[in-house]
């Protein structure tokens, strides 16, 4: 499953995953994959579009690099879910 621990004197990124969910039957796997990762998770704002039926949500991370990724590509892969990462210049 997904890294849930911080890696002793490993470089951390913070930034900020944007999800978007246009088809509600992924939204527990998107759930479940930011429980995965739960320990890398500053904060996340979700937001439900009704008019449009779908589902934003931002969620900040402090994290590797890889970490990063693995987490925007997992949810990126779920059927009707789109995500993006975006990455601070500022390394720790």
């Amino acid at each position: 499953m997904g890294e849930d621990r911080q890696v002793p004197g490993a470089e951390t990124r913070i930034a900020v995953i944007g999800i978007i969910v246009e088809k509600m039957d992924s939204v527990g796997a998107v759930n479940e994959i930011l429980h995965q990762y739960s320990t890398y998770i500053i904060g996340r704002m979700g937001l439900p579009y009704r008019e449009k039926q779908v589902n934003i949500i931002s969620v900040v991370l402090d994290a590797p690099v890889d970490i990063i990724s693995a987490v925007s590509g997992k949810l990126g892969r779920l059927p009707g879910v789109s995500s993006k990462a975006l990455y601070s210049r500022q390394t720790g």
